[in-house]
């Protein structure tokens, strides 16, 4: 038997697979004359994600799936798979078909995945397009974040649980990720991000260093502030690694890379993130705070808003020097305005000078780089002026660009145009080559004009007529009825049906001289536009200052808009640890009330002497969440350097919040919402300082009524005890805890008032002092259109239980399980077990007790305790 034959393969087709073969991860757009094209299963994922047809074609004796659209759609077609979360390699024919007899050479131009993209149609304006590596060293982590549109740079170390915060801060489009740590990856931070793995080779310190090295062109990282952040050199190391592997090499922009300093902002847990809903909100339609407080109008303010928010400060000089310029625009809303309106002139700084080192920068892109350039030389003379000191600082580190901007004005005209290839983008007088050349190739007309006249005037023609066309070039036209009188000279060219075409001598040259100059002209035009963006080079810097300052403007700016438009105070940030807001409103809740209804205000004093935690009570939907939110939101909004919805507000810096707010269920990763809820509390009470806000919001409801209250108590004791003393707000339905101000002098009641009506309830949402006695859940219930026997059930139950169970009983219970005595709580008393261990503890000498020893004796008093858990076991 003869072996079975391999099926055979076209010479496209194996070109096709011999680059598919170097990009196996990606989708590879294969460049056929007018048309990208997909085969197989890219083919599949491309029809299904693009919604084109999917079709079929013969690879020699095999039929392969595929799938394909117009060259000139690639920028419609490209953000979708980005989006999708596709990694595309573009591969170009590399030569004209016209000049070859065999297959067309073809090569990948460009490797676009998530995280690495410059197209204007896949990045959004205002949001950073972040590539984000992650390296688990021995005891921290290395994580490092390249926007290549922006030309940004960062690295930090620390543990996972700060790696988790700064992932869900930045929102990296991509992660990078090595192989062997694939599954430790998706543990420690879920699999919502879109990940790309790499060889573990990759991630060597010697590698890393190296790499950065040869890329900002220095033999130590000390002038970046990172040498000593191992983990963070090698993520960001592993970072240029993908970058060049992505057909990435021109990198000139991304120029410096800066230490993201974790003890410079506001730590935030990613609970908290989430549940202020900062920037993103679980709820469909809900409106996050970014969105209330972005009143920026460049995207390079837009950007740096989002990272003011993600890492408010907590270096007092830092925040009053925004809270000075804030409140200097409100004071002088002219400069403020004028500032704005060259703002407004202004594109993309950062992202067209980042086109300008990776050379995808057009024409057209670069005379907008000249016009936003232009609006900074009044930016400059009105900061300088200013009788404000950082703003004349940003007014001497603004750069004029003089020589740029001049350069680009006599190097390219107003109206150039989109593509270089479309030519008529150098300006006249720029080169005097160009200049011959265009006089020959579009002054033109003059001359056949003339010699259309000569000829008319020998042959005695008057119908004589010169033109041209794309097949047969430029020809003279003679109607049949004068055939006659046509020189032997001439050369026919073309027979038509009324007439004849033909070539003269002169004709000839004239054409081969035109044709040779546009051919000239074009090349000329890119050689020159070419040289122009690589000297633009120099300034790259330059501009990368210029938009951080005018991003900084925008911000600050903003803000004072913001606090004009909502009526904001300024807040006094103090070194104390007191917090005081007077009538202080959520900026969110207020922006979506209805027209003409007023916010109901709130005061709060909070303060480690006096009222350390407050105890806030009262219904469901009264408000007491809103009351925490808005408390957290003043704080962050003070510390980013806004100022704040409230009429005054006294903050003492806080440097760290936490929020333990509302129910999110964890049930899709195999933990109910009362396991969620104990961790989140958990990392809470770990993690407190001295400056801490700690905000919680009904603990304990996701279990046993008893238990929660139980669980409510302990954790509100065990605040109270830390010596840390953070300030607390607790809201909660177990009025039961009111009681605890009876042994706790720094907690205090609060309850969010209600008024009852004769069969219904108000909510007034205004806190006062004092507990409440009643949840109205019932109340709440009859809100939400409960059935009417149902309510009526409701009542009588909650009656029978209220004179089975008395409130006093309750309460009893919890006074004598948490009075203050040496004696166990919650034993019963009289196992001679648990009397043996009374005695042990009691007789421990506290003071002097080392950790090891405290641990040791714990040991001890659970040995002690097993034998009876085994009989528990048997019962």
């Amino acid at each position: 038997m003869s072996a079975k034959k391999a099926p055979k393969v076209t010479p496209l087709m194996k070109q096709y697979y011999a680059i598919k073969h170097k990009y196996p991860d990606a989708m590879l757009l294969f460049r056929v004359g007018d048309f990208y094209e997909t085969f197989g299963e890219d083919a599949v994922k491309a029809a299904k994600i693009l919604n084109i047809v999917l079709t079929n074609r013969n690879n020699g004796s095999e039929r392969t799936e595929l799938a394909g659209f117009p060259h000139h759609s690639l920028n419609t077609y490209l953000p979708k798979l980005v989006k999708s979360g596709q990694r595309v390699a573009i591969c170009d024919q590399l030569e004209d078909p016209k000049q070859t007899k065999t297959i067309v050479k073809r090569g990948v131009t460009e490797l676009v995945t998530p995280g690495v993209a410059l197209n204007d149609e896949v990045l959004q304006s205002k949001t950073n397009n972040f590539l984000c590596s992650v390296h688990f060293g021995k005891k921290n982590c290395g994580i490092s974040f390249v926007d290549v549109s922006t030309g940004e740079f960062l690295t930090a170390q620390g543990n996972t649980e700060y790696l988790d915060k700064l992932l869900q801060n930045f929102n990296p489009s991509e992660v990078l990720v090595s192989k062997k740590h694939k599954k430790l990856f998706t543990e420690k931070f879920g699999d919502n991000f879109h990940t790309f793995y790499l060889e573990d080779w990759v991630f060597k310190p010697d590698y890393a260093r190296e790499t950065l090295h040869n890329h900002f062109e220095t033999n130590s990282l000390k002038g970046f502030g990172i040498e000593q952040l191992e983990d963070g050199i090698i993520a960001s190391g592993s970072i240029l690694y993908y970058l060049s592997e992505t057909q990435h090499h021109k990198l000139q922009h991304l120029s410096s890379i800066a230490r993201i300093a974790e003890e410079e902002y506001v730590w935030m847990d990613r609970f908290t993130i989430r549940n202020l809903e900062l920037y993103h909100s679980p709820a469909s339609q809900a409106v996050t705070l970014l969105e209330v407080i972005d009143k920026t109008i460049s995207p390079m303010g837009g950007r740096l808003l989002k990272r003011w928010l993600a890492l408010p400060l907590k270096n007092l000089a830092k925040i009053s020097e925004r809270h000075e310029v804030v409140e200097f625009f409100l004071k002088n809303n002219a400069l403020k305005d004028q500032l704005q309106s060259q703002i407004k002139n202004m594109s993309d700084l950062e992202r067209l000078i980042s086109k300008v080192a990776t050379q995808k920068i057009s024409p057209r892109e670069v005379i907008q780089l000249k016009n936003s350039l232009d609006a900074i030389v009044p930016i400059k003379q009105a900061t300088k002026e200013a009788k404000c000191e950082p703003l004349n600082r940003i007014s001497d580190n603004l750069h004029a660009c003089e020589l740029l901007r001049t350069k680009i004005s006599e190097a390219l005209k107003e109206e150039a145009p989109v593509n270089i290839n479309k030519g008529n983008a150098i300006a006249d007088g720029f080169s005097e080559e160009l200049d011959d050349l265009r006089k020959i190739a579009f002054s033109g007309k003059d001359y056949l004009d003339k010699m259309l006249q000569r000829e008319i005037e020998a042959t005695g023609i008057t119908s004589l007529k010169i033109a041209s066309n794309n097949v047969y070039g430029f020809y003279i036209e003679v109607r049949n009825s004068h055939k006659d009188k046509v020189p032997e000279t001439w050369v026919r060219k073309q027979t038509l049906v009324n007439a004849e075409r033909y070539i003269t001598e002169e004709l000839k040259e004239y054409e081969a001289k035109i044709l040779g100059a546009e051919e000239k002209i074009f090349a000329l035009e890119q050689q020159l536009f070419t040289k122009l963006v690589v000297w633009l080079n120099d300034y790259i810097k330059s501009v990368q200052q210029n938009a951080l300052l005018v991003a900084r403007l925008d911000c600050l700016s903003s803000f004072a808009q913001l606090a004009l438009e909502e009526n904001y105070a300024k807040p006094v940030l103090t070194e104390s640890f007191d917090l005081s807001i007077t009538a202080g409103r959520h900026p969110v809740i207020e922006k979506q009330l209805p027209v003409g209804e007023n916010y109901i205000t709130n005061d709060l004093k909070l303060d480690r002497e006096n009222q350390q935690i407050v105890m806030i009570t009262g219904p469901n939907m009264s408000g007491k969440s809103a009351i925490l939110r808005q408390t957290a939101l003043i704080v962050l909004l003070a510390q980013m350097g806004s100022f704040v919805p409230a009429d005054a507000a006294e903050i003492g810096l806080v440097d760290k919040i936490f929020t333990r707010v509302g129910a999110s269920d964890n049930i899709s990763m195999g933990e109910s919402t009362f396991m969620v809820e104990m961790n989140e509390t958990a990392n809470i009470l770990n993690n407190i300082s001295e400056r801490s806000l700690v905000l919680l919001d009904e603990i304990g409801r996701g279990t046993s009524t008893y238990d929660g209250i139980s669980i409510a108590w302990a954790i509100s004791e065990y605040l109270h005890e830390h010596p840390a003393k953070a300030k607390t707000l607790f809201a909660t339905h177990y009025h039961e805890l009111n009681e605890m101000t009876q042994t706790f002098p720094r907690i205090k009641n609060y309850n969010v008032s209600v008024k009852e009506l004769k069969d219904n309830v108000l909510f007034l949402r205004k806190l006062v002092p004092g507990g409440s006695e009643h949840s109205f859940g019932i109340h709440v219930a009859k809100m939400a259109g409960m059935p009417q026997q149902v309510l009526h059930r409701a009542n009588k139950i909650l009656k029978k239980l209220e004179q089975s169970h008395g409130g006093e009983e309750l309460s009893g219970n919890l006074k004598a399980a948490t009075e203050k005595e040496p004696q166990l709580s919650f034993f019963q008393l009289d196992d001679p077990l648990l009397e043996e261990i009374k005695e042990e503890i009691l007789h421990l000498d506290i003071d002097t007790l080392t950790p090891v020893e405290a641990l040791m004796k714990l040991n001890e008093i659970k040995r002690m305790l097993k034998p009876s858990r085994k009989e528990e076991k048997k019962v």
